[in-house]
């Protein structure tokens, strides 16, 4: 044992009898009282030793090989001859759905390396371990590895539940015969639970899914006891930086219903993942210096009989000191390779396989290939408690594709094989096609009474059905509160009072926390910016969620609004965490299907921390059919008006705008923010929707007119007539806005009708969003159906009876006023302003000057407009620029 020290160590040993005796001593208390007790008394004697001055460097890394040693695996139950058979004819028909895809069209793409490396793994976890949702269990949830998706479809090809169409059709969606790239529901509406691409939100995304079933059960809305989130991942995926970024709350939450499995075959698409070093290694002090249970499976079984012979510990030394790169090379060449460069390391190791042949060293496999060994790691992870557990598991990428892919840099984009390849797998997993039938790569499955599939659908039968499977709709049935209930925000204010729009949404969102049939559904989700958006209040009123409650006394327990943790609080807290906040969101955006409880999130954010930093989870959000409420608070270029360019959003309704299934607003008055919330809950809660919405508040106090009857249907629409203009006016514009700017047109129409006598109508659009969508379909009706009745759109219907010129003016770029342009009537003047151009710090004032959307520049551009149609003279536009003091020297903001 003392030799076997010096080899990993490489440190001379000065008394090995004494070292030899505390070795014993350690080995008798693991003999005779367990690891536990050995654990406990090593972590007292290094205390000890710390205590006393003495250097004791923390490792998070143990030895190269397996973490469950051979005598403590528990061995697979299953019937292990007709699991290896229907892997077989799962790689066959996921090799045949790709390279069909690609001999139709060779541009279509597709992926078989990564489900071959992970086709173990996924048998194991399908036959033995994942429950679908039954009356006795909510189901596990499962974030599939993106690229290994032709293999699922291959498995519930053999289960029925996909035709041999659909697997010709691969990655052909559009005639609605075939099957998506990767996981996406938004496609697959009944199959996939999640999207797992882009790379790296799988993870993310499963840590708080995790967190979020812990929430549902600390406030008795479910039972998720029992229910686990698997996620999978690639060893390079691992590098995106969501990937790794919230392991640390997964294990302060001691997440244990969280396992995330790393298929560590060392390669991504280019070449090694970690050439020059060992990725599991890197791995594993990652997650277990953040807290994790880490569980590694490297070697399969053949190794367990070298490692044993291993007196010295040279194999371990040697396994150690291996690169990624050297044994991602030894397999992609054979035995003999091996022999000569692995082992042919050290004398000793070449004796301690002399009586082996070549193809023997070959046989020695990765972990990740050998049932017992996943399957006794799967039974760790699903029985640990008290942390989340990560697993590394070894493999082969393209493990079965041979010379034509198998551990090559080539392997993740090898989709195309020639007769010849196809040939040798076929040989290879004894696949009954002959010869003359090849070169079509038949689909294969046998007939539905054979043993093999029989089992198959006894396995999920025991697991209550098949996955994976995505429910569409909730069961339960609850009742949004009519409009009538946000009475106090549907007024007008009260003479003299001002108040935000942020203030007018707490007010809202107050009354839907006391609502007696969805308050308990409400989901605040805040990023550490409750005090800047006024919604302190919460914290006493509903609490924020912490699964131990509340362990000190707040600082600020005398203050009425004091910070109260709770273990069933019903607000998720994230802290300085937006992709955070947002993968909780989608969590409870998703529950009606993934948990059959309806769940309505109110994320509130910063704008410009938004659509901009997470929106490749919102866009994920969007394949997922989320249905919930993202509120951008302290929206707009100028609104915001101290905080800078880093801060100052003037584009988050574009990238909104990009996002089909997301229906954006920019409200200005707490009527319009009432009505868009309680008929965005009736579509999502009462109708089940797969919408979501995204809606902008600012902090800018003012007075709030209320509503006017018949208003409603123009403020969903988009855009309605907010005040009329003097009939009597000989001259008239049209202005429309939205947000805080759009008060900037109601005094520009002051300034017209006071110093210039002309008449404008103000217009209110709350979504120009949704107008421009409007007028895309009729314009896409029209282009198809040219001798059916034209449709017209909406905002030519609504300005097809008004005269004048329109400018339009907003918070935000030009772009977002210029999505209506075509749809204008086409023998009127339309001008856009807008805040094109970076942030900067200034008083709203001095800010709204600088970008050019104040009354004064609206004033400008509407009488422009009149003498651009030869309504005015040009001089009283020059008048108008000299009267409000415009530079007509100013650079131009964008410049700037």
């Amino acid at each position: 044992m003392s030799a076997q020290l010096d080899q990993v160590t490489a440190n001379p040993d000065p008394d090995s009898q004494e070292t030899k005796e505390w070795l014993d001593a350690l080995a008798a208390v693991l003999e005779q009282e367990g690891p536990e007790r050995a654990h406990y008394l090593m972590e007292r004697l290094i205390d000890l030793a710390r205590q006393s001055g003495s250097d004791i460097p923390f490792s998070a890394n143990t030895a190269y090989v397996n973490t469950i040693p051979a005598h403590l695996e528990t061995h697979c139950p299953g019937n292990l001859e007709y699991e290896e058979k229907l892997r077989s004819w799962m790689r066959w028909n996921a090799m045949a759905m790709v390279v069909k895809a690609n001999r139709v069209d060779g541009d279509l793409g597709g992926h078989l390396s990564s489900f071959a490396s992970l086709a173990n793994m996924l048998g194991i976890g399908f036959n033995h371990f994942w429950k679908a949702p039954s009356e006795s269990h909510g189901g596990d949830l499962l974030y599939i590895q993106g690229h290994s998706s032709p293999g699922v479809y291959a498995r519930a090809f053999l289960e029925g539940r996909l035709t041999e169409e659909q697997l010709t059709h691969y990655r052909r969606e559009v005639d609605g015969k075939g099957l998506s790239s990767y996981p996406h529901p938004k496609l697959m509406p009944n199959f996939w639970q999640f999207p797992t691409v882009s790379m790296g939100l799988g993870p993310l995304m499963a840590i708080y899914q995790a967190r979020f079933l812990k929430y549902l059960h600390a406030r008795s809305i479910a039972d998720t006891t029992d229910r686990k989130v698997w996620a999978f991942c690639g060893d390079g995926e691992m590098d995106e930086p969501e990937s790794l970024g919230a392991i640390g709350m997964a294990a302060r939450e001691k997440l244990d219903n969280l396992v995330i499995v790393v298929n560590c075959n060392l390669q991504r698409l280019d070449g090694p993942v970690r050439g020059n070093g060992k990725i599991i290694q890197e791995l594993e002090a990652d997650f277990r210096g953040a807290g994790w249970n880490v569980v590694k499976v490297i070697w399969g079984p053949g190794w367990d009989a070298l490692l044993k012979q291993d007196k010295e510990g040279i194999l371990r030394k040697v396994m150690m000191e291996t690169v990624d790169g050297e044994y991602q090379n030894y397999k992609a060449k054979d035995g003999a390779y091996v022999r000569a460069n692995f082992f042919g390391k050290h004398p000793k190791l070449l004796e301690m396989v002399a009586n082996m042949t070549d193809d023997d060293i070959w046989r020695l496999t990765r972990g990740g290939h050998d049932p017992h060994k996943i399957y006794a790691a799967f039974k760790v992870a699903q029985e640990h408690k008290g942390q989340p557990t990560v697993l590394l598991v070894k493999t082969i990428k393209g493990f079965g594709m041979g010379k034509h892919g198998e551990a090559r840099n080539t392997a993740h984009n090898t989709k195309k094989l020639t007769d010849e390849a196809v040939r040798e797998m076929r040989d290879r997993y004894s696949i009954p096609i002959p010869d003359d039938k090849l070169a079509d790569i038949p689909f294969y499955k046998p007939a539905d009474d054979a043993p093999e599939i029989k089992y198959l659908h006894e396995r999920r039968a025991a697991l209550g059905g098949y996955l994976p499977a995505r429910r569409m709709q909730a069961d339960e049935k609850l009742t949004v509160p009519p409009l009538s209930a946000f009475q106090n925000v549907l007024d007008a204010t009260a003479e003299g009072r001002e108040v935000s729009s942020t203030q007018t949404y707490v007010r809202i969102l107050t009354t839907l926390l006391k609502d007696s049939s969805v308050g308990s559904r409400i989901v605040p989700v805040l990023v550490d910016e409750s005090r800047t958006f006024g919604m302190e209040g919460l914290f006493r009123q509903v609490g924020i969620f912490n699964q131990q409650g509340q362990l000190y006394e707040p600082v600020d327990k005398d203050q009425v609004m004091y910070y109260r943790e709770d273990k069933a609080g019903q607000i998720l807290q994230e802290g300085i965490n937006e992709a955070g906040g947002m993968s909780s969101w989608i969590a409870a955006a998703t529950s009606y299907s993934t948990n059959n409880r309806v769940m309505i999130p109110f994320y509130t954010y910063y704008s410009m921390f938004g659509m901009q930093r997470i929106g490749d989870l919102v866009w994920a959000a969007a394949d997922m059919r989320a249905r919930g409420f993202l509120m951008g608070g302290t929206a707009g270029r100028t609104t915001l008006n101290g905080e800078g360019l880093q801060h100052e959003d003037g584009h988050s309704h574009l990238f909104a705008a990009a996002v089909p299934n997301c229906m954006p607003y920019d409200p200005t008055f707490g009527h319009e923010l009432a009505v868009i919330i309680q008929d965005g809950m009736r579509r999502m809660v009462e109708d089940q929707e797969d919408v979501f919405y995204y809606i902008t508040i600012m902090n800018e106090n003012y007075p709030h007119p209320g509503i006017k009857p018949g208003q409603e249907e123009g403020i969903l629409k988009g855009m309605y007539l907010l005040q009329k203009g003097d009939e009597k006016a000989k001259q008239r514009v049209q202005l429309i806005g939205s947000g805080t700017i759009l008060r900037e047109s109601i005094f520009a129409a002051e300034l017209l009708k006071n110093d210039w006598n002309i008449a404008a109508d103000v217009w209110s659009a709350p979504s120009l969003t949704l107008v421009a969508r409007d007028g895309q379909d009729a314009e896409r009706w029209n282009l198809v159906n040219p001798t059916k009745e034209q449709r017209v759109p909406y905002v030519a219907q609504l300005l097809k009876d008004t005269t004048g010129p329109i400018v339009a003016t907003t918070d935000y770029m030009r772009a977002f006023a210029e999505q209506i342009r075509a749809f204008i009537p086409k023998d009127r003047t339309y001008r856009v302003l807008g805040t094109d151009g970076f942030g900067r710090s200034d008083t709203r004032a001095a800010l709204r000057e600088f970008f050019e959307v104040n009354r004064y520049y609206i004033t400008v551009a509407a009488l422009k407009s009149l003498a651009e149609e030869g309504k005015i003279d040009a001089k009283v536009v020059e008048q108008a620029v000299v009267k409000y003091g415009l530079n007509a020297n100013k650079p131009n903001p964008v410049t700037q």
